[in-house]
């Protein structure tokens, strides 16, 4: 039987969907419900279901971001998107990341039928044949982009790998993974990559001094500031300015 996760904030829809769908019909079974985006992740995580149905505008965490940081870790896994907003770009998106089906609300019987046996259809074809969607590498980089801007909207304060995958929904592994696979650099080395490009821009400014500099960019340590600007420009944060 394929496990079924059903993720909408509102109870009536994920009973109706629980109890009106004949999964049995399809070979499905529902495993289990949530009422949010990030409630849904972690259940995701834990019974690794074969099907999703669920809601883009929840509470805590929307229903994309959710589908990113799914497909990014189960690229195999088949969503179906039920909303009450019609919004093109959304469902644009939502196809980009693999979804099987984008339904508006209040969707009928057969297309919910239908929606459940294209996505098991699908699923069996991948099992005979093998082959692997091409979503994965869309979902990392979704994920890999909102990493990116959470790092360059916060560079100026401590940032760690824990912060950025609470911020993504990935795990601290998997969100490294993507960082060197999209960017070909570590974690700490983007961070300083971005904390160096933004001091050099500071640097223009006589009137700031290199050590304060240093400070508004993140770096608590002098030394260690000099260390990574020689190491990314080749040259120390003075003669970059005299240079300028």
């Amino acid at each position: 039987m394929y496990r079924v996760v059903i993720i909408d904030d509102e109870p009536i829809i994920v009973k109706g969907l629980s109890r009106m769908v004949p999964w049995e019909k399809y070979g499905c079974e529902v495993s289990g419900t949530a009422e949010n985006g990030q409630e849904g992740l972690e259940l995701i995580r834990k019974l690794q279901p074969h099907m999703i149905i669920s809601d883009i505008y929840m509470p805590k965490m929307d229903g994309l971001t959710m589908a990113a940081a799914m497909k990014s870790e189960f690229e195999d896994t088949e969503l179906t998107i039920l909303t009450g907003y019609r919004d093109f770009e959304l469902a644009q998106k939502a196809i980009r990341l693999g979804v099987r089906r984008f339904l508006l609300k209040p969707s009928n019987m057969e297309e919910l039928e239908e929606a459940v046996a294209a996505m098991a259809e699908h699923l069996k074809k991948r099992g005979i044949t093998g082959e692997k969607p091409p979503e994965e590498d869309v979902a990392g980089s979704f994920i890999v982009k909102k990493a990116l801007d959470y790092m360059q909207e916060n560079y100026a304060h401590k940032v760690t790998l824990t912060d950025v995958a609470d911020h993504t929904y990935v795990s601290q592994w998997h969100l490294s993974k993507l960082l060197n696979r999209h960017t070909g650099q570590s974690f700490s080395e983007k961070m300083n990559t971005i904390r160096i490009e933004e001091a050099k821009k500071l640097l223009s400014d006589p009137s700031l001094r290199i050590c304060d500099i240093a400070e508004q960019v993140g770096f608590l340590d002098m030394g260690h500031f000099s260390r990574v600007f020689k190491k990314i420009t080749g040259i120390s944060a003075n003669e970059y300015r005299n240079r300028m």
